[in-house]
């Protein structure tokens, strides 16, 4: 689902005709008020097109609120306006907007930029996991807790990040070991609850959040 938040109702229509036919679900509004509302009440969107000239708040003070919100500040922004210079397009980028389309476009133009933009955000989503203060990125190799980088072994690492892939599901020891070791490892389930125990250790507060069922295995909840 794309949100298009565009007050003009007729430029509205057009943009949510144009996504439509081109095979996207989208949904105009035509203020922040109404934005934050649907983002309350509906599904995440995967991307949000904003004006910047809207009546109450304008799209920078939206794109701002949005991006302080531990909810909202992943979904990417497109900034899509009349106002051309310079300037405004540095303050939209620079607030975090993902790409800035200056009106009058060429509808051709507006949906490969749309498109691009989705398949970015879809990419850095699967290089990083995120489960409550930790972060995983995929491609760096890399673990944070609240910011702060974790230094964990590679099998630490392995068992982490099939807890988060799997959070809020109970995994049994076996399956950890065929997981992370292979079917082939010869060895006891001791080996799970070792490197559960020292993983609870480095990830300190968040360490927490690994949780031992009793009689089964483990899970990892926010």
């Amino acid at each position: 689902m794309i949100y298009c938040v565009e007050d003009e109702r007729n430029i509205r229509e057009l943009l949510v005709y144009t996504l439509e036919t081109t095979g996207f679900e989208a949904k105009g509004m035509a203020d922040g008020e109404e934005l934050f509302q649907a983002l309350s009440c509906d599904p995440v969107p995967e991307l949000i097109l904003l004006d910047i000239m809207l009546p109450g708040r304008d799209g920078y003070a939206i794109l701002k609120e949005l991006k302080k919100s531990d909810l909202y500040c992943d979904i990417p922004v497109i900034m899509v306006t009349a106002k051309e210079e310079e300037l405004d397009k540095v303050k939209g980028l620079d607030g975090g907007a993902d790409d800035y389309i200056t009106k009058p476009f060429g509808m051709m133009e507006f949906i490969a930029r749309v498109k691009a933009v989705m398949r970015r955000s879809r990419k850095e989503k699967n290089e990083l996991l995120r489960c409550g203060a930790l972060e995983m990125d995929l491609k760096r190799y890399e673990v944070r807790e609240n910011g702060t980088p974790v230094e964990l072994t590679r099998k630490e690492y392995e068992v982490l990040k099939y807890l988060v892939e799997n959070q809020g599901i109970v995994l049994t020891r076996d399956q950890m070991l065929e997981h992370v070791w292979g079917y082939d490892f010869i060895g006891e389930t001791r080996t799970v609850d070792v490197h559960i125990r020292t993983l609870r250790q480095k990830l300190q507060e968040a360490g927490s959040m690994i949780e031992t069922v009793r009689g089964v295995g483990y899970r990892i909840r926010t």
